[in-house]
């Protein structure tokens, strides 16, 4: 099946969204590893992988289906110049809830233009957010539970550290 060019523009539009997610934690990471929270950049970086991963799969579903994928304009991230772990995972977050939301965007336009060859594709990215916000949620949780305590920090810091990938942001 043809993609309509709403659609076509839309899933470009989300290509555009996942690259932005990868600069967001990318920049995340640089503001951890400034504080010496190596553990926590480490994760994020590794998030940073996973979003590039995503576009991927957005520019080869266009590709299949002999659509024309491109990238649009993405503004650099803000991030708060010593941003504490708290105010890092709730940017984070706060992505994360921007994607999901273009996600059921993007199944709703799908659904209007009859597109069920995209639903594989969407279904996997449904579970995907839901997956996303409750890991970052629940990092942010541990996060304000140990508040300021420094030792709290450095053990969430390690276990953080323990995730591995293959990405282009891991060193």
């Amino acid at each position: 099946m043809t993609l309509t060019p709403d659609f076509e523009a839309k899933i470009n539009e989300q290509i555009t969204l996942e690259f932005e997610a990868n600069m967001v934690y990318r920049q995340l990471a640089i503001e951890a590893d400034k504080q010496d929270l190596t553990g926590f950049a480490k994760w994020l970086r590794a998030q940073a992988d996973e979003e590039i991963e995503h576009a991927n799969k957005f520019i080869n579903h266009l590709l299949a289906r002999d659509g024309s994928p491109k990238i649009g304009a993405i503004a650099a991230p803000e991030v708060e110049e010593n941003a504490s772990p708290e105010t890092i995972f709730t940017a984070a977050l706060n992505h994360e809830k921007k994607v999901s939301q273009a996600i059921r965007d993007l199944y709703r336009t799908a659904d209007a233009a009859g597109d069920i060859d995209s639903r594989p594709l969407l279904d996997w990215f449904i579970s995907e957010q839901l997956e996303e916000e409750d890991t970052v949620g629940e990092i942010l949780g541990q996060i304000k539970l140990v508040g300021n305590d420094g030792s709290g920090l450095l053990r969430l810091d390690t276990a953080l550290g323990s995730r591995t990938s293959d990405g282009t942001e891991d060193e």
